[in-house]
């Protein structure tokens, strides 16, 4: 945008449009570009003057801040500035840390928090530059910036972390430009040297000269050595990278340059040179200077033949890749390692895992202890993060003094999840060893801000034999076997059980399959009579629900209603069941001409009764059959209601006063007091069959028959029915109805079936 004058129109304190700085900007860029040139200057081969190159640094300057305070946050920049740099020769070893040191001292505080009137930039900043090698993007110093992303005002640990970035940025630009020179003057010296080698066929002399001129003039390190290993000259390049002349003294021998990191294979490959068996190979190797320090080369080897095509001599060309491989090695260590505790992380447990599981592995056997805080997610909950965090380190710090043996490994793979591996031939004990050292460790609390914690864990141990497990079967095993010590009641270990883990497999199985049975139609209902004890009629019959499994085949209730009610499912499959069974309670009534008092009784869970729609659902279901309420009674387990409030116990007495009978199930398995029977809103207690076990042959248990009658008589006085469950034989029965009892249900009478057998009675003992 322009003014009415029509020069560049800017905010104050902000770079107009086209990206020039703000002026209070500008100096300080200005400032920061001149440090830089100090700092740098006298370590670089450049032919320009301090002015000239702190007049060819301001605009990488100026970039860099842009690039810092772009919107989105774009790192193309640095990678171009790193290759400028190169451009302008900064390429002696300590010109990279002197540039990177001055960015991270001095870019943020140059940097002005204006925000300039820009568009954002589409470029992405993933890619990489594709200038050409060799190509300038420094300009002259007050030429203006092209478009580029929205600067936005940035502070603190944001700003530091941005630098950062655009410091790795800028050092791999540095780096990769540095590389693709000196490749390119690798490649011109290996084709001089291949020349030159000819031409000795030619001209011996002239051939000498050539590679001579080449060898001298080269910025990487040449060396030629005998096929006995034996140096016989090096350029000053190369001395240089191994600290002088001096380290090439005569009789130096490349034998000598044997690191414990070198490649497996190098040796042979070396042999196979000199032996004339290959003509060159390329690894990355490392050296010991003579003053301990280490250097990294890309290592190129090359064989000279005589005119005969016989083995010579051996020609080393070499690039110091020290400092890239540093950062390299930064880059991994930040990619396996937990940035809050130190620990190796999941990445590089799982690259431990494998190469201890694999087939040819060392190890005979292995063991994996999971390890998970119980209860952590209250500190950090009540606490906070910053105290929870605190408490992983201590927690990490105590557990990595557990372990103690080269062969074991600690890693933080979770919030408060750690992950132990052991190997050798007791792995298996040491494994169990490894997780009573690290639960005696915990024992003691963690004290934070004068606060003591104490500190719980539960751990699964697995062990096996390498090559006969993969990891995912391991680790699957480490989480089920952990989360069996939680059930135990935590602060435990657990070792792994096959027959535990198939059992936890086909639960979760059962659990994945729940969803999409309801949809398919797998459940369906059987129906159990309730007999009238006084005539023996059918007065109605308790739905049951099935699961028909395609491969498990029928389900009882008791496999899967659980895993239902931890899934949620059984909302909807309680409504399901209830719809069912109203309409087949009204097809009952009305095909009883003479008696259509047929109830049917239909089970809730404690995830129905706190459903906010369970007497909305329940009234429609009846309305929809057109069911009278009294033709349903819903059943509740005892335990359900022990302490229930009075908001909890709401729903079911406004059921109850629509005319739905209530039914307190399994009663005398709480442990309520019996005069909290009067503000429930029951009309029929649903006695366990514990109680009456003793009456199934006789003599009667006299214990069971006092307990029985007291029970049947305090209900009659609260004006309660009293069902039997578990009836399995006609002096059982017989004894039931001498003591007053309504109702019954059992084997004697029928099992549960199909409802069009709702009247046929078996009233034969079960076996």
């Amino acid at each position: 945008m322009t003014s009415e004058s029509g020069g560049p129109r800017c905010d104050r304190g902000a770079g107009d449009a086209a990206g020039h700085p703000a002026p209070r900007e500008h100096d300080s860029l200005r400032r920061f570009a001149g440090i830089w040139c100090r700092a740098i200057h006298p370590l670089a081969a450049t032919t320009m003057s301090p002015d000239e190159f702190e007049g060819y640094l301001l605009p990488l300057a100026q970039r860099l801040s842009a690039a810092l305070r772009s919107s989105p946050f774009d790192t193309e920049t640095a990678y171009e500035v790193g290759a400028a740099l190169v451009d302008a020769q900064c390429t002696e070893p300590d010109a990279l840390p002197a540039i990177l040191g001055i960015i991270d001292e001095h870019l943020v505080s140059c940097s002005s928090p204006a925000v300039p009137d820009a568009e954002p930039s589409s470029q992405s900043s993933s890619q990489p530059s594709s200038r050409p090698s060799g190509e300038s993007f420094a300009g002259a110093p007050d030429e203006p910036l092209p478009d580029g992303p929205a600067r936005e005002p940035l502070v603190g640990e944001e700003a530091r972390a941005r630098c950062v970035r655009l410091q790795h940025a800028l050092a791999a630009g540095f780096v990769r430009e540095l590389r693709e020179r000196e490749r390119g003057e690798q490649e011109a010296i290996s084709r001089a040297a291949l020349a030159a080698r000819n031409e000795a066929e030619k001209a011996l002399h002239a051939s000498e000269a050539k590679f001579q001129a080449v060898f001298e003039g080269a910025i990487i390190g040449v060396g030629i050595a005998g096929l006995d290993g034996e140096v016989l000259v090096v350029n000053d390049a190369l001395a240089r990278m191994f600290g002088g002349m001096e380290f090439f003294r005569p009789g130096r021998n490349v034998t000598e340059f044997v690191h414990p990191d070198d490649v497996p294979g190098a040796h042979e490959l070396y042999r196979e040179l000199v032996n004339g068996e290959r003509d060159h190979f390329r690894i990355e190797k490392p050296h010991y200077r003579d003053d301990g320090s280490e250097l990294w080369t890309n290592l190129t080897v090359t064989l000279l033949r005589d005119s005969s095509g016989a083995p010579q001599y051996q020609l080393a060309l070499a690039e110091d890749i020290t400092e890239h491989r540093q950062l390299r090695e930064r880059l991994r260590y930040e990619a396996t390692h937990d940035e809050l505790t130190g620990l190796p992380n999941r990445t590089l447990f799982l690259e431990r895992l494998d190469q201890v599981l694999a087939a040819d592995a060392d190890a005979e056997r292995f063991g994996v202890c999971y390890l998970d805080l119980d209860g952590f997610k209250a500190v950090n909950d009540s606490l906070g993060h910053v105290v929870g965090d605190r408490m992983l380190k201590t927690v990490a710090e105590r557990l990595q003094r557990c372990v103690k043996a080269p062969a074991e490994l600690l890693a933080r793979v979770g919030g408060d999840e750690f992950l132990a591996l052991v190997t050798g031939p007791s792995a298996q004990a040491d494994g169990a060893g490894l997780a009573r050292r690290m639960l005696a460790a915990l024992a003691e609390p963690v004290r934070i801000e004068g606060r003591e914690l104490r500190v719980r864990a539960s751990i699964g141990v697995v062990d096996g034999r390498a090559g006969e497990i993969g990891r995912a079967e391991v680790l699957r095993s480490a989480d089920i076997t952990m989360y069996r010590a939680k059930a135990a009641g935590g602060n435990r270990f657990e070792i792994a059980d096959a027959d535990s883990n198939a059992r936890v497999i086909a639960r979760h199985s059962l659990t994945n399959g729940l969803p999409s049975a309801l949809e398919k139609g797998e459940f369906f209902i059987e129906y159990q009579p309730l007999v009238r004890l006084t005539d023996g009629t059918v007065r109605g019959a308790e739905a049951l629900v099935r699961w028909l499994h395609p491969l498990h085949g029928v389900l009882g209730p008791d496999q899967f209603i659980p895993l239902a009610e931890d899934t949620g499912l059984i909302v909807p499959l309680g409504r399901w069941v209830l719809e069912q069974a109203a309409r087949q309670a009204r097809e009952w009534r009305d095909a009883a001409e003479d008696d259509a008092s047929l109830r049917v009784n239909v089970n809730l869970s404690p995830c129905q009764l706190s459903h906010p729609k369970l007497v909305a659902d329940t009234v429609a279901v009846l309305e929809d059959a057109g069911l009278c309420p009294s033709a349903l009674c819903l059943e509740v387990t005892e335990n359900d209601l022990i302490g229930a409030d009075e908001t909890a116990l709401r729903p079911l007495r406004q059921l109850a006063d629509l005319g739905v009978d209530i039914a307190l199930d399994d009663f005398g398995t709480g442990y309520s007091n019996l005069s909290y029977l009067r503000r429930l809103p029951v009309s029929t207690l649903k006695l366990d069959r514990s109680f009456t076990r003793g009456m199934q042959r006789a003599p009667a248990d006299p214990v069971d028959v006092k307990i029985v009658e007291g029970i049947v008589s305090l209900a009659h006085t609260l004006d309660l029915a009293v069902t039997v469950e578990g009836v399995e034989t006609a002096v059982q029965a017989e004894h039931l109805r001498g003591l007053g009892c309504d109702t019954a249900q059992g084997w004697y009478y029928a099992r549960p079936g199909p409802p069009e057998r709702l009247h046929t009675l078996a009233l034969a003992d079960a076996n």
